[in-house]
């Protein structure tokens, strides 16, 4: 699934995501009336709001992009009718071809690992039959819990030709608490990633591993030096437009090649619309606003990298 990311990444000239985590407050009013008038104000109409708004910017953006990542906790807080939301979004973005980043942060240990790993990237066998779950192509991991939480998520990427990226330095103002502590004059971080480095070399999909890395974009430093240190990971960059990280602050992420990085954005995309740039679209147009942010994100991106060569 690597080399299918890589490719699009080439074909879209698009090194982003479009992180599908959506609100009820990003979702334009019509949308939901248009739910609320079916499923009345419920779960069910929540999550079917979800959905239709999903719809909408899959349909305006998913020629422009190689992959898309839902954050399952947008999709949780509306219980099981939020999960079948997170299903629908699924598939229809697979149905489009795009990539699929289950961002949904699993990691334990044991049978339990191996459960989320089978629930979210392999197939659960029922009698004489087998069934995948969520069946998304990559998904998000902690990997606090050690080797023996990571190794499950692993066999089965190499069962069924999917990925992981594994949490190293997140984005977020008090990673660093943990993160950050030096451990025989080494930040926890840059141990994780040599450990990731070190799980990725032996799972190789061709110049990149199947076994990449979450850096976030509000760490450009940090970023280069675990570039270095991981230099067969894809990572994927979370931070960028809403939470302060631009297209000239990412270039330390990619390798000479132009790839190993892909850098997502949510809510400066899905709910763009609100922005003042784009305000011009109005709520009825959200998807084109959408669309709008995704170009503009492209050229920022694809800029910032033709000016550092």
């Amino acid at each position: 699934m690597i080399n299918k990311l890589i490719d699009k990444i080439q074909k879209t000239k698009a090194p982003i995501v479009v992180g599908l985590d959506p609100m009820l407050s990003y979702i334009p009013e019509h949308i939901q009336k248009r739910a609320f008038a079916e499923f009345g104000e419920t779960l069910e109409g929540a999550a079917e709001a979800v959905w239709q708004f999903n719809k909408e910017i899959v349909d305006k953006t998913y020629d422009l992009i190689p992959a898309v990542k839902p954050q399952i906790a947008m999709y949780e807080q509306f219980g099981i009718e939020g999960l079948k939301a997170y299903k629908k979004t699924v598939d229809y973005c697979k149905s489009k071809d795009l990539v699929v980043i289950g961002d949904v942060k699993r990691g334990d240990i044991g049978s339990t690992s191996a459960a989320y790993a089978v629930g979210h990237l392999g197939k659960i066998q029922v009698g004489s039959r087998s069934y995948a779950g969520f069946d998304e192509d990559f998904i998000t991991v902690n990997p606090y819990l050690g080797s023996d939480g990571i190794q499950p998520f692993i066999q089965v990427c190499r069962e069924e030709k999917k990925g992981l990226f594994i949490l190293v330095k997140t984005s977020n103002p008090s990673s660093g608490e943990f993160q950050d502590q030096l451990i025989n004059g080494k930040p926890l971080y840059e141990l994780v990633g040599e450990k990731v480095a070190e799980w990725g070399m032996a799972h190789m999909g061709g110049s990149y591993s199947y076994i990449g890395a979450v850096v976030g974009a509000t760490y450009p430093e940090q970023g280069k030096m675990l570039r270095s240190v991981m230099p067969k990971a894809f990572i994927l960059v979370p931070g960028y437009g809403a939470q302060g990280g631009q297209g000239k602050d990412l270039v330390h992420f990619f390798n000479e090649d132009g790839l190993g990085a892909v850098v997502n954005s949510s809510r400066g995309i899905i709910a763009a619309y609100k922005q003042e740039a784009y305000a011009k679209y109005g709520a009825q147009n959200f998807a084109d606003a959408s669309r709008a942010a995704v170009e503009a994100m492209i050229a920022d991106i694809g800029g910032a990298l033709e000016a550092a060569k």
